[in-house]
């Protein structure tokens, strides 16, 4: 199978499930990246566990850790599946070649000061004077102020953002589920201020253009991408020298979203809210299919691991608590 070959189907396999209504961005990028590492190893004939796996070692940011291969190697699946259909001697990866992958690894939580740094290094950003710093200090700021995925948020359209009534409708997300976010008033104001300077730079205001746009070259008024968006904020997290606190490879924009969580249900049992009832609002909030996703912070997350043990003991010892 050549590489021709192999592009052309990866193209139509993408075709056909977004036709079923998945979102497949990050696959997309994976398989596209497959698809050029087939042709530059100079594989011919059907594709074997072993061409995969050397694409999966090449991951960008160089990594040595098994499970970002066994992650990398994940994406192909469903494809190579797909593919047997026209070659049935393609090999289908499994668990087998870098182990078992785990199901969620703890995320970084950042703190306060992080989230100041990151939206100040934002702000910088070249060339100045231009648009581009207000796009992604207000695109980082909104995702970790209301939780959204990064595709959620680079694929907001104007009509998408109601400041009037301070609600973002976001349409076939992951799953293809789609919602309603309310924001507050804050996060109303700094989005009121994006959009006055992004209109008086002369970018699209009408209803379908997109509401986060590029401002260099061929990507002006363009709607960002999310993996030009990591590269982006790439460059801000070596700039800015965090230490990780979690088990990916490095913070992540996604970490954004897990924070807001986390925060919430700190916040929510401070104020002595009843974490179970309020559980539920948070899942549909953040667009979780089930509410368990939600509930698995209070078992991977240090942050919230105290307060489930908190939680653990009153259910058990009431009076004693009640009376310590």
């Amino acid at each position: 199978m050549s590489a021709t070959t192999v592009r052309t189907l990866v193209e139509r396999y993408l075709v056909e499930r977004r036709r079923l209504g998945f979102d497949l961005r990050k696959s997309a990028y994976a398989l596209r990246s497959f698809a050029s590492h087939v042709g530059a190893a100079g594989h011919r004939g059907p594709l074997t566990v072993e061409v995969m796996a050397d694409w999966a070692r090449r991951d960008s940011h160089g990594g040595i850790d098994p499970r970002t291969w066994a992650r990398r190697l994940k994406l192909l699946r469903s494809f190579t599946r797909w593919l047997q259909q026209f070659e049935p001697r393609t090999e289908v990866p499994d668990d087998a070649i870098f182990g078992r992958l785990p199901e969620r690894q703890a995320p970084h939580i950042y703190s306060e000061q992080e989230f100041v740094e990151l939206l100040a290094a934002a702000r910088r950003l070249g060339p100045a004077p231009g648009l581009r710093g207000v796009v992604f200090e207000t695109l980082f700021g909104l995702i970790g102020s209301c939780g959204l995925r990064v595709s959620e948020a680079v694929g907001l359209r104007n009509m998408d953002v109601d400041l009037e009534h301070g609600m973002l409708t976001l349409h076939r997300t992951k799953f293809g589920k789609s919602r309603q976010v309310p924001m507050h008033h804050s996060c109303v104001q700094a989005l009121r201020r994006y959009r006055s300077v992004r209109d008086l730079s002369g970018e699209s205001a009408q209803d379908e253009a997109a509401f986060f746009v590029g401002t260099r070259g061929q990507r002006r008024g363009m709607p960002l991408s999310t993996h030009g968006v990591e590269r982006v904020f790439a460059g801000l997290r070596e700039q800015l020298g965090w230490r990780n606190s979690g088990a990916h490879h490095a913070p992540r924009i996604h970490d954004l979203r897990h924070t807001m969580v986390v925060r919430r249900v700190m916040l929510w049992h401070s104020q002595g809210v009843d974490i179970d009832q309020a559980m539920l609002a948070l899942s549909t909030y953040v667009g979780h299919v089930n509410v368990t996703n939600t509930y698995w912070y209070l078992s991977a997350v240090p942050e919230l691991i105290a307060l489930a043990a908190q939680r653990f003991e009153l259910s058990m010892h009431p009076s004693e608590v009640s009376h310590a």
